[in-house]
């Protein structure tokens, strides 16, 4: 709606008042010069149901404090904040008024106020004002707003916002005790439509007078609500678990792949996670001082660096260390546990202890609302980025010279040996690949945890647990135990907690790896053996 057609309804209204409503509309600014809080309040709801345009700019100075009246004549005036006076009921300006005293003010004359400004922006032409006018209504449910929500209703071309100045509607017959029972029931109707939370609190406060058959239909109503609420909140621990799912995938898919080829319990894993968090941070430090406007691209810019500084990192570990223990698996668990707290204490020495902030891009800011389902930009990102990880890595051992010959050495490394396949440098680029990807997650983990010097210690356990469940080496397998143990988590959380659901998995993990100990998709290969 314009701000012409805002002003012509107001002048429609002004036509039909005449000269009788311009004296209604005095006397009603009149009521205000009095101490009586009941005079002021019936003033209130005079005037915001009166259409005179005056009603506005006399409800916002009573509400800011800056409405006076002089005691001589009863005269109302608003004082403007460079403390010039208006007439109130025309506007004009006045000077000299001589002694004024302030219109009272206590909780009543507020919360009438509240209603009223509610009220007078159902007909604003700014589309956000008429959603937080019905909103308001809704949850005052104050009967002087029916007429305005009425007219309002008539006139309003937007569908979003004209349902919810009809759910505000209902509110205001519901409360009404003065209104049939058939008008409260089908109005209970409508606010069993919206079915969110503010529908149920309001179908739960009906006071005690309530006629009984109301009361039972507004009682239906709630339970199908909650009924509704359930699912979407059953959607919504879902969608929650496919995003634990994906930072799962990105923190265990590197792991399996060094597991499978190498048969190394890499206990430092999850530092590379961190390692790939932390140069996400140098990167933005350094485009904040040198090149701010590159601000929003900061992580394309931080995915490289972050895959190349922790592959680097792990290929050094694998020709420094683990080189010299293969075939010995407490031995590597010992020799990477160790790894991981020297990375820690030396990220503590150069960054400090403390987290450290690293800023979101405009474009993973905000979130999508789909029904009561709550999309948030950064989750989504990070799944679509998981996807497209999983894929570029299928396609990478799928179809490439070096992932031909990873898999070779995978299924059986004695034979890719003779074959002439270079095993110890496979291990090498399998490890700084593995790495790689972790460094990748720490990227995407940056931005939904903090980045501290622990943040990988929180991953490790259950990067196992991903590729321990889904099969040693199997890429699929990974996909299908990260995807089935975040949402198995984000269901059991609300009923269990946070740490007895862990627990309960990690029992389900134990018991099904007795019946079957190669996980959910079994690689054949040196891993069997």
């Amino acid at each position: 709606m314009s701000s012409c057609l805002f002003a012509a309804l107001v002048s429609f209204f002004l036509i039909l008042a005449g000269p009788a409503r311009a004296q209604d509309n005095a006397a009603l600014v009149q009521r205000f010069a009095t101490e009586s809080f009941n005079d002021i309040v019936g003033a209130v709801n005079g005037l915001a149901t009166s259409g005179s345009p005056r009603a506005a700019p006399v409800i916002e100075a009573l509400r800011d404090g800056r409405l006076v009246y002089r005691a001589s004549d009863r005269a109302v005036f608003i004082r403007r904040p460079d403390n010039s006076f208006v007439n109130a009921l025309t506007g004009d300006p006045a000077a000299d008024i001589g002694t004024t005293r302030p219109v009272r003010l206590n909780n009543n004359v507020r919360r009438a106020i509240d209603a009223a400004v509610g009220a007078l922006s159902l007909l604003h032409p700014d589309p956000a004002r008429r959603i937080s006018a019905a909103e308001a209504v809704f949850k005052s449910r104050d009967g002087t707003a029916l007429a305005a929500l009425e007219a309002a209703i008539g006139q309003e071309r937007d569908a979003r916002i004209k349902t919810l100045m009809e759910e505000a509607r209902a509110a205001v017959v519901v409360a009404n005790p003065q209104a049939s029972e058939a008008d409260r029931i089908a109005a209970i109707g409508i606010i069993q439509r919206r079915g969110d939370q503010d529908a149920l609190a309001m179908l739960g406060s009906l006071p005690a007078t309530t006629p009984p058959l109301v009361r039972e239909a507004a009682e239906s109503a709630a339970v199908g609500i909650r009924r509704t609420l359930a699912v979407w909140e059953a959607g919504q621990n879902v969608w929650h678990g496919i995003s634990l799912g994906s930072v799962l995938l990105l923190a265990a898919i590197g792991l399996a792949i060094t597991f499978g080829v190498m048969g190394v319990i890499n206990m430092a894993h999850g530092e590379m996670v961190m390692i790939g968090a932390y140069t996400t941070f140098v990167v933005q430090q350094v485009i904040r001082t040198f090149a701010p406007g590159l601000m929003d691209a900061s992580l394309f810019i931080a995915l490289p660096m972050a895959f190349l500084v922790a592959g680097a990192i792990g290929v050094a570990i694998e020709r420094l260390i683990i080189r010299h223990l293969y075939g010995r698996a407490l031995e590597t668990l010992l020799a990477t546990w160790g790894v991981s707290l020297v990375l820690q204490q030396a990220v503590r020495s150069w960054f400090g202890p403390t987290n450290r902030e690293v800023t979101t891009p405009s474009w993973m800011s905000g979130s999508i609302e789909i029904g009561h389902l709550a999309i948030t930009a950064n989750r989504l990102a990070i799944i679509v980025f998981a996807a497209i990880v999983f894929a570029a890595l299928l396609v990478f051992l799928k179809r490439t010279p070096f992932g031909l010959q990873t898999r070779a050495v995978t299924q059986n490394r004695r034979m890719a040996g003779a074959m002439g396949i270079r095993t110890n440098w496979v291990d090498a680029f399998t490890f700084g690949l593995g790495s790689g990807i972790a460094g990748l997650a720490g990227v995407a983990l940056s931005q939904i945890d903090n980045v501290s010097p622990n943040l990988g210690q929180a991953y490790i356990i259950d990067s196992f647990m991903v590729v321990v469940f889904g099969g040693v080496g199997n890429l699929w397998g990974t996909l299908v135990a990260a995807m089935t143990l975040g949402i198995a988590n984000k269901l059991l959380e609300p009923y269990a907690g946070a740490v007895l659901g862990k627990i309960l998995l990690l029992v389900f993990i134990i018991l099904f790896i007795q019946k079957r100990p190669r996980g959910l998709f079994a690689l054949k290969g040196r891993a069997v053996e």
